[in-house]
């Protein structure tokens, strides 16, 4: 059945660059591979070579008529050691850039996705305030770089998954298991995005543009009780809705930090993005306070519940808050056999087409075959 979009509504994918682009790096997640973390053991340093096969996928992307590339670019690269700017690999991203531009192809640069050069890792990345000056920094180099050619910014993408997986679960490098750093690096990756929203509206108005467009790609998921009728449950469900995704989100779309985030004096309230990015894969159905799933349900290869529905629950909810166009930044599945990809991506655009709610983009995950952080 034939899926009718409404006029506004386009189709891009995305990508992140060390999920893709290979490099013998000095970034926390080589140094992860290095330390026999990475489940299948293999290497970040391969992944698909995008960093050299960049124009062939490019053509492959003009070839299927695709208008949106989230395109990531990695820190490590630019900034192989702290105070050093590789110029080549500034050179290499506007290369791309503007031969997918000549291509029709518009894109939305994400500054930073979970990739950490080892330099600024082993300073303690976003857990000290004494850092966060280090990545603006960074930020401010990226717009004075690209602006000219990028209109559409993501500062970080998906802090809480971050700061989870690396802080709190310990399956993330550096590996660490504290709830108190997990805190610490929301909090502080909330306010580095507010400070970043500023600084690239504020080069880019210097440089004559009007068309600026920042956010960052939150990570969202439906919290809901394994038993509705069990109270525990729909406490548990409201819990972790709030403690993972729903004070991280207030605050950097709003500069208000609540429980159990933290406000640095120098962050005020106000209005902190220009669209709504959502990441959308899953539902959680919690019965305590972990990751549960339901077992009648369908499944991809990760054990995520396939739940489309979601998407526009997780998008209203927003949308009723925020009151801004939508972007759904991430979307897609892990099938290793592509027994159900199709089936998967058509029931998600099937649930936008029918909602009546103003999002204008979707980007597919990913592009091509991607590293899969800690699984390979």
């Amino acid at each position: 059945m034939k899926i009718k979009f409404k006029d506004q509504f386009s189709l891009g994918v995305a990508s992140a660059a060390t999920q893709i682009e290979g490099g013998d790096l000095s970034h926390n997640w080589n140094d992860w591979y290095a330390k026999g973390k990475i489940k299948d053991k293999s290497n970040p340093a391969r992944a698909t070579d995008h960093y050299h096969l960049w124009k062939e996928d490019a053509d492959l992307m003009a070839e299927m008529k695709i208008k949106y590339y989230r395109l990531g670019i990695e820190w490590a690269r630019i900034c192989p050691n702290e105070g050093e700017v590789d110029e080549d690999a500034i050179a290499h991203y506007r290369e791309e850039i503007t031969y997918l531009k000549d291509k029709g192809i518009s894109v939305l640069l994400t500054i930073h996705h979970f990739t950490n050069p080892m330099w600024f890792e082993e300073k303690g990345a976003f857990t000290k305030k004494e850092n966060l000056k280090i990545f603006l920094d960074f930020v401010e180099l990226v717009v004075k770089s690209f602006g000219d050619i990028v209109s559409e910014y993501i500062t970080i993408n998906e802090p809480n998954v971050y700061a989870t997986n690396s802080y709190y679960f310990g399956e993330w490098p550096p590996g660490d298991k504290s709830i108190f750093k997990a805190i610490a690096v929301m909090s502080n990756m909330a306010s580095c995005h507010i400070k970043a929203y500023g600084i690239i509206h504020r080069i880019r108005k210097e440089m004559g543009f009007k068309d600026t467009k920042v956010s960052f790609a939150n990570h969202v998921r439906v919290f809901d009780p394994k038993n509705p009728r069990n109270l525990w449950h729909r406490i548990c469900s409201y819990l972790l809705d709030r403690a993972f995704q729903g004070a991280v989100t207030e605050a950097m779309t709003t500069g208000n930090f609540t429980w159990p985030l933290k406000r640095s004096k120098d962050i005020f309230k106000g209005e902190y993005i220009d669209f709504i990015g959502i990441n959308y894969y899953t539902r959680t159905t919690a019965s305590g306070f972990g990751d549960g799933t339901k077992e009648d349900v369908a499944k991809n290869d990760l054990g995520w519940e396939i739940y489309p529905e979601g998407l526009i629950r997780c998008a209203d909810q927003l949308y009723k808050i925020l009151q801004r166009p939508i972007y759904i930044t991430e979307n897609g599945t892990c099938d290793n056999q592509d027994a159900f990809r199709s089936k998967y991506i058509y029931q998600h655009l099937k649930v936008i087409a029918e909602s009546k709610l103003p999002i204008s983009r979707y980007y597919h995950w990913c592009f091509c075959d991607n590293f899969e952080w800690v699984e390979g």
